[in-house]
This record gives structure tokens, C-alpha cells and sequence, in this order.
């Protein structure tokens, strides 16, 4: 279900509200350079500055805008699951075709809490379920063996976007789980050795601003096509590194749109944007990428 290159999506801001304007102008842009899906108020859409009516709104948008062209798998976790599974059940009611949910951050739950947890969103909807491992900003993950309970005991756990670094994670959920359970990266610059590995695709920061490289990469892995997989990820290696390395997602991807003229670069508290020498590298990346 999940093949493909998927885009987590930015949220633009003009004067602090959404600019729903330009959120379509991106979903457009998505879809027209052949991405899969996209992946609305995940991490990259700074989700948790998000309001509750604009959390919802971006769903509804979002849906709307790609009008069947490909999925919408709305994040809708959260570090409370009550508030997790009413996000999903609007996300499933307003025509989402998942639900990606983060593993719960701040309060560190055992693999029992992640099990009750996740059971009791999946429970209460039928939208397939990506579940979101990023031990980086959650502090725990979400173990192999949970995984497992989980989508034998509820089907619609479906998948993981896997966001841990850990190529080994790949080949040990491949080898725990049957393949109606797929795998997904997290992370950019890991997409070719990770759907080498087993993983059916990507929910990708940088197809914010090169979505057809992105799909073309996906698309290449898929069909076997590894020579041309290969020149692919070494031309997007530089920005893959320079989107991770510059400041916090989803500040470079922002600040790199902005640099072309699709959003604003502006943030949420507690975020703010690129400092000056950070910025100038970002310049300079861009312009040698042709991409200014």
C-alpha cells in the first residue's frame, strides 16, 4: 500500500496563520512531479505547534487538494491517546487514506504502554496505520517484538516509517514480520540502503523541494535499476546532508523553500529560523544545485 516516495509535508505560515493558499500550491507541486503521497502535520509540519482547528484544517486541505491523485497519510499522533485516537477517527472521517503515528514522546511508556497504546487508536478506526519510530526526538522506540503484537493482533497496523538510523532495524522487522507489513525510511539519505534491505519507500523531508528526484529514486530502487539509483542518491546526497545537519527539521527545508519563492520562512515558537552562516551555506548549496 505504501510504495513510493511520500512527502512530510511543511506547514507555511503567513502573519502566524496557515497559508492555505501556498499548502495547495505544495500539495500541486507534490503530485505533479510524481510523488505517491504526502504526509501532512507529521514532524516536518511542526505538528506540535499546531492548534487543534488547524491541525484539522491542514487534514481537510490536504485531502481535498489531492483529490484521489495519490495517499494521504495524515499524522495524527499524539503523546495522549485520547487525544491520538480522535485525530484519527477525522482523519479516517474527513477521507485520509491512513494515519501515521508517532511513538509517544515525554512520557516514556514501557512496550506494554506502546502496546495499549497503539491497540486502542487502531481499535477505534479502520484507517491503515503507519506507526512512527524516532527514538531521537521520543527518547524510546518502538521494539520489533511490539510491532509484531501489534499487527497480529490489529491488522490496520500496517507499517513503520523507521527513523532510528539503524539499517539492522530494517532486516529484523523483515525477518519478524510478514510482508503485509511494510517499512518505510524516515530518513533521507538513508532511503537507498534502507528499500535495499526490504523497505518499500521513503517519507521524505527534502521532495518538499526536489519531489521528481525523490520519486525517481524510489522508482529506480523498486524496478531494480541500480546503477541509476545509485547517481540519483550521490546527486542528492549533498542537500540530503545539508537539510539534516544545518539546524533542527524542519528549519533548513523551510528556510530552502522560502530560498525559491514557495513559502515563507517562517516558524513556530520555540523554532526560529537558520543563523547567518548557516543560511549562507544554504545559499550557496542551493545555487550550486541549481535549485536558485
Amino acid at each position: 500500500m505504501f510504495e513510493g516516495a511520500h512527502t512530510a509535508l511543511v506547514t507555511p505560515f503567513n502573519n502566524n496563520k496557515v497559508d492555505e493558499d501556498s499548502l495547495r500550491e505544495l500539495i500541486d507541486f507534490q503530485f505533479n512531479n510524481g510523488i505517491s503521497g504526502i504526509v501532512p502535520c507529521g514532524t516536518t509540519g511542526e505538528s506540535p505547534t499546531l492548534r487543534d482547528s488547524e491541525h484539522k484544517r491542514i487534514i481537510e486541505i490536504s485531502v481535498d487538494t489531492t483529490n484521489d491523485r495519490g495517499l494521504v497519510i495524515a499524522g495524527t499522533g499524539s503523546n495522549c491517546t485520547r487525544e491520538a485516537i480522535e485525530m484519527t477517527q477525522f482523519a479516517e472521517k474527513s477521507g485520509a487514506s491512513a494515519a501515521l503515528l508517532v511513538c509517544p514522546y515525554y512520557n516514556k511508556p514501557s512496550q506494554e504502554g506502546l502496546f495499549q497504546h497503539y491497540k486502542s487508536i487502531a481499535k477505534e478506526s479502520s484507517l491503515p496505520i503507519m506507526l512512527y519510530n524516532i527514538p531521537g526526538r521520543s527518547v524510546i522506540e518502538i521494539s520489533v517484538e511490539t510491532q509484531a503484537r501489534l499487527h497480529e493482533e490489529c491488522p490496520n497496523i500496517c507499517a513503520m516509517k523507521e527513523a532510528g538510523g539503524d539499517v539492522a532495524r530494517v532486516e529484523e522487522i523483515r525477518n519478524a514480520l510478514p510482508s503485509s507489513y511494510e517499512v518505510l525510511s524516515g530518513d533521507d539519505a538513508l532511503t537507498l540502503p534502507f528499500m535495499n534491505k526490504g523497505a518499500v519507500g521513503v517519507v521524505s523531508v527534502a521532495s518538499n523541494i526536489i519531489p521528481s528526484q525523490l520519486a525517481s529514486l524510489v522508482r529506480a530502487i523498486l524496478d531494480g535499476k541500480s546503477v541509476e539509483a545509485e547517481n540519483i542518491n550521490t546527486e542528492c546526497k549533498t542537500l540530503f546532508e545539508s537539510l539534516l545537519g544545518l539546524d533542527t527539521n524542519p528549519i533548513p527545508i523551510k528556510e530552502a523553500m522560502a530560498l525559491t519563492g514557495k513559502i515563507t520562512n517562517e516558524f513556530r515558537l520555540p523554532l526560529v529560523g537558520l543563523n547567518k552562516t548557516a543560511k549562507a551555506d544554504l545559499i550557496s548549496l542551493l545555487k550550486n544545485l541549481g535549485l536558485i
